[in-house]
């Protein structure tokens, strides 16, 4: 460690020991599972693991939020700890801005733009795969499905409901004024907002609701089994609870609101028909004024 790193007393809570057991160097790693570089995976041993914009960094991030120094990942024997080198940005640890803090199995860390996530453990190449896996379906930033699970859900669904003869809604939505959000305050903002937001909606949906971002600032919702009237109603809820999510962003409190268009099947001959059709209202939404649904 440097000597500035040094010089800091580290405080550690009996409640952070309790039950966890010692890392062991070659037995942990970190995925980038945001950001440039996407699935690449850099194993962790006893030497101090550097991350920025200069390209002597362990981990190289060309990206203008990221200092030349921003951070370290350093073992002291039992456990691998995560420091803020006074970045311009920050350093977080699962949302939490730190100064230094130590590493649990599944921590993610986020540094400007990208996000890593630490793992560890006697099953890592295990759960290493998992991930690699998940990252196939799963948006790194939000948490929502990504654009290719959502497609093959929509296919999915959309086939089952011709068979069956069920019902099946979809919701499109879209942040509005998303650009002035980025121009403003920054990307990092437009990141976070994504993030608060996408964390706000997915809990407040039924469990086999399928929820994905399916482009920049627009999200979709299938929702099966649920006719025109159940999905405006769920449309409805969803603008209210963006409406009444306060983002927060450097010491800022940041409001949007989002529109959505709303379809149900109908004659559709293919799933690109309906996701047409709720695009179409969604776009309908922005044109009367935004903050609202159109189904």
């Amino acid at each position: 460690m440097s000597p500035r790193d040094s010089d800091r007393t580290r405080v550690t809570h009996l409640t952070e020991v309790a039950g966890q057991s010692a890392a062991r160097p070659g037995e942990a790693c970190v995925i980038v599972i945001y950001g440039p570089d996407l699935g690449k995976r850099l194993q962790l041993g006893t030497a101090p693991f550097e991350i920025g914009r200069s390209a002597g960094n362990d981990l190289f991030l060309d990206q203008e939020s990221i200092s030349r120094h921003h951070a370290r990942i350093a073992f002291d024997g039992k456990q691998y700890w995560v420091s803020d080198l006074n970045s311009t940005n920050g350093t977080f640890v699962n949302d939490e801005p730190i100064r230094e803090q130590r590493l649990r199995d599944g921590d993610q860390i986020r540094v400007g733009r990208s996000i890593l996530k630490f793992m560890t453990g006697e099953n890592i190449e295990v759960h290493y795969h998992e991930e690699i896996y998940r990252l196939m379906t799963v948006d790194g930033l939000t948490q929502a499905y990504n654009r290719r699970y959502f497609d093959e859900a929509l296919e999915r669904e959309f086939n089952r409901s011709k068979r069956y003869q069920r019902a099946l809604s979809l919701i499109m939505m879209d942040i509005d004024h998303f650009k002035q959000v980025n121009d403003t305050h920054g990307h990092l903002a437009g990141d976070g907002l994504l993030r608060q937001i996408a964390g706000a909606v997915k809990p407040r949906l039924r469990a086999q609701d399928i929820f994905g971002r399916t482009g920049g600032e627009e999200f979709g919702v299938l929702l099966p089994e649920i006719g025109l009237d159940g999905a405006t109603t769920t449309a409805e809820k969803v603008r209210g609870i963006v409406e009444a999510t306060p983002v927060r962003f450097d010491q800022q409190l940041l409001r949007c609101t989002v529109s959505l268009g709303v379809a149900t099947l109908q004659d559709d001959a293919t799933p690109q028909e309906l996701y047409k059709r709720a695009d179409d209202r969604l776009y309908e939404a922005k044109e009367k004024g935004r903050n609202r649904v159109v189904s």
